[in-house]
């Protein structure tokens, strides 16, 4: 198997486990309320997490070479997996994976004013239809807009901004202070909510919210390993394959069923948003290439492809 087509394997396999991730998310929904999930989703995912980036010889110390920065996309990350769990919960899984993919049309359109981008008009229509697809999806004056379409969108918004600030940066920070930061930081913000919002855990849903932590760390590594191996005009775009898994999982364990307008207005967002991937891999398009380099267009907590 060549390198590129481990790759693609790799990534396959990274976006069928968060797609696994977020639907133990939307089960535990039911039970257990976001903040508390979160908490124990973190501090799963910590202890991997901050072991492989000890025994990384290259870390000399963990401090933030660009503190507000850095402490603002922590922010940002806590804010976008707040909303991202809740909408989750409240959702079908297909639907909120359709206001998520919004996010490469967001941050196309952010990076004009936050990284002095230049976005030509051919970026600019796909944004616009990208749009109008999310619009079909929500439907609004026909269909009831509720708290978990706000925090969808929130979420998709929340990352663009928060991936524009790793653009930004410019590789100026380390990947270990990107990553542990905003794990912390979650971890500290969600320990504040236990006392009034704590529900006792049972031992197979603790386990589940370990679950949910492993199988971050492990797609978050499985997809920089699929960008290292490939190219990511090509891996890029595999990401829209969760919402094969999501259609799956929903009807399967949830007894969701996709309708038209939510189909459609998929069909339209992923269009628009794999035409913005592949207009950035063109020579002389782009120069920050911000879509591109977005290694998780999801919960931007983990490590970013070089």
């Amino acid at each position: 198997m060549t390198e590129s087509l481990k790759g693609l394997a790799a990534a396959l396999l990274a976006f069928a486990l968060f797609s696994t991730h977020d639907a133990i998310i939307k089960e535990l929904g039911g039970s257990y309320p976001v903040f508390q999930i979160i908490f124990f989703t973190m501090l799963f995912a910590f202890v991997p997490m901050s072991m492989m980036m000890l025994a990384d010889k290259a870390v000399d110390n963990f401090r933030p070479r660009h503190p507000w920065l850095v402490l603002s996309r922590a922010g940002l990350a806590i804010i976008a997996m707040s909303c991202g769990f809740y909408a989750f919960t409240a959702l079908p899984l297909a639907e909120v994976y359709a206001l998520l993919f919004a996010m490469p049309l967001l941050i196309t359109a952010l990076s004009v004013p936050l990284l002095g981008e230049t976005v030509r008009a051919q970026r600019w229509a796909a944004v616009i239809v990208g749009l109008i697809g999310v619009l079909i999806v929500l439907r609004p004056g026909v269909t009831e807009l509720t708290l978990g379409h706000a925090a969808a969108l929130t979420a998709a918004f929340a990352n663009s901004l928060s991936t524009i600030l790793v653009r930004k940066l410019g590789g100026k920070e380390r990947p270990a202070v990107l990553i542990l930061y905003p794990m912390i930081l979650s971890m500290m913000a969600m320990s504040m909510t236990l006392p009034v919002f704590y529900v006792p855990v049972e031992l197979l849903d603790l386990g589940l919210m370990a679950a949910i932590g492993f199988l971050s760390v492990i797609a978050q590594f499985l997809t920089i390993s699929a960008y290292k191996a490939a190219p990511a005009a090509v891996v890029a775009p595999l990401q829209y394959s969760q919402i094969l898994w999501a259609s799956l999982f929903g009807m399967l364990f949830f007894s969701e069923t996709p309708d038209f307008y939510v189909g459609l207005g998929s069909a339209v967002i992923i269009a628009s948003g794999i035409f913005v991937v592949w207009r950035e891999s063109r020579e002389n398009v782009s120069v920050q290439t911000p879509v591109l380099r977005t290694a998780n267009p999801r919960f931007d907590t983990g490590p970013q492809p070089k």
